[in-house]
């Protein structure tokens, strides 16, 4: 593969070697695992249309893009629900 050399200040290149050393890594393979945590737009556009098309697979229906915007947030949702039960079973 090949390699770039990229400018950064020098505390990011310490702070980026000590994270790296800290994993058993080189600083190239920590800046290749970031950038892959982090999608690009047109990578995470890809990623939502891949989802829609598994889920309009799983439940048999041509849901639209439009129709997917406008629909809740049911994960959303579900995280609010657990939240409110978890708060709900604490002792003041």
């Amino acid at each position: 593969m090949a390699s770039t050399t990229i400018r950064v200040r020098r505390d990011t290149r310490d702070h980026l070697a000590e994270l790296a050393d800290e994993r058993g890594m080189s600083i190239g393979e920590l800046v290749d695992v970031l950038a892959t945590a982090y999608p690009t737009a047109v990578q995470r556009a890809g990623l939502l249309a891949a989802d829609r098309e598994v889920v309009r697979r799983l439940i048999g229906v041509d849901i639209s893009d439009e129709e997917f915007d406008r629909a809740p947030d049911v994960l959303g949702n579900i995280r609010k629900l657990a939240a409110q039960k978890i708060l709900a079973t604490r002792k003041p």
